[in-house]
């Protein structure tokens, strides 16, 4: 594989973990009433977007074309799945639940993708550790939410 063609990699990787919680967001945000989690959600949205947008800008500067969404397969199962799991129950500690589990699966997705591009790129290093900071302090803002008001 080429230098090229493993930055590409690497960037992807970056692009669809931001791309997944960007669409998990879209897809959850209007399924609570509770405006602290709703503006919560909505903040978290705006930092992936400028996450995205990094990547993308990344892709620009280094001539990469080709920067993947996620697919339609994975879109569709990422709506399926929180429709389902809001059906019976939309409350602020469900869906917080749910966005937390999201991400968990975003951190350990930074963990993998970081180590399995070692040396690759330091630009794209520093905008995988910005994502994985970033969700670190999700969690402890979503925590709240799982307790019982």
């Amino acid at each position: 594989m080429t230098k090229q063609e493993e930055v590409t990699k690497y960037l992807n990787a970056i692009y669809q973990n931001t791309r997944t919680a960007i669409q998990s967001i879209e897809d959850i945000i209007d399924k609570t009433d509770d405006e602290k989690l709703k503006t919560e959600l909505s903040n978290e949205q705006d930092e992936y977007n400028c996450l995205a947008k990094e990547c993308e800008n990344f892709a620009k500067g280094e001539k990469i074309e080709g920067l993947k969404d996620n697919n339609w397969v994975e879109k569709a199962r990422l709506w399926t799945s929180i429709n389902v799991s809001t059906m019976t129950d939309k409350s602020a500690r469900n869906i917080a639940e749910m966005v937390l589990i999201g991400t968990f699966m975003g951190i350990i997705t930074c963990i993998k993708d970081k180590d399995d591009h070692k040396n690759i790129s330091s630009e794209l290093d520093e905008i995988i550790d910005k994502l994985y900071e970033f969700e670190r302090k999700n969690i402890d803002r979503l925590l709240p939410f799982l307790k019982n008001k």
